[in-house]
């Protein structure tokens, strides 16, 4: 199978329907955001320390699936892949195991540290970005209520996680001191 169609070379591309969109349609730029999303958990995952990133194929599948109902436009007569709405309080217990051990926040801290804290900052930036993309694509047509709350949520679990890369590997949280 190529890899490569030509059907793009104009500026358009196809749905999972088949109707052709051009590739700068609000669909395509909202689930391309959630795969740029899925590379980046990919290189959070190669640098972050073990047992640090619970859940990473549910997550990645997810954002898969996600991304499937996002290039789907009206029904589909075909299978469809389910989306897994207990994911959700999945990371909420982690985010509230990982915060038990975590000091009490009380200050804005920048997001360094480590490298893999800020790669988790990264994927916390991303998916912000691909939960704005969706809510603005869920302005003009119907997405599942299922994405933008998972996106939500993952936000969250990425800005803990970061805090909690820097707890496990012994860095210190930067606090933001702000020049007046």
């Amino acid at each position: 199978m190529k890899i490569y169609t030509k059907t793009g070379d104009e500026g358009s591309t196809s749905l999972l329907t088949g109707k052709r969109v051009s590739k700068a349609d609000m669909r395509l730029e909202a689930y391309g955001t959630l795969d740029e999303l899925n590379s980046w958990l990919g290189v959070l995952a190669a640098e972050a320390p073990d047992n640090c990133f619970p859940f990473l194929a549910q997550i990645q599948s997810e954002l898969f699936s996600m991304g499937s109902y996002l290039a789907l436009e009206g029904e589909a007569n075909f299978p469809m892949p389910k989306l897994d709405a207990s994911l959700v309080e999945s990371l909420e217990r982690q985010i509230d195991s990982w915060n038990e051990q975590l000091p009490e926040l009380k200050n804005f801290i920048l997001p360094s540290g480590s490298k893999a804290s800020s790669m988790a900052q990264v994927a916390r930036t991303v998916c912000r970005r691909a939960e704005r993309r969706v809510v603005a694509l869920a302005d003009e047509v119907e997405v599942k209520r299922e994405i933008p709350i998972f996106l939500n949520r993952l936000s969250d679990f990425f800005f803990v996680q970061a805090r909690f890369i820097l707890h496990v590997e012994g860095n210190e949280e930067i606090i933001w001191n702000p020049s007046y």
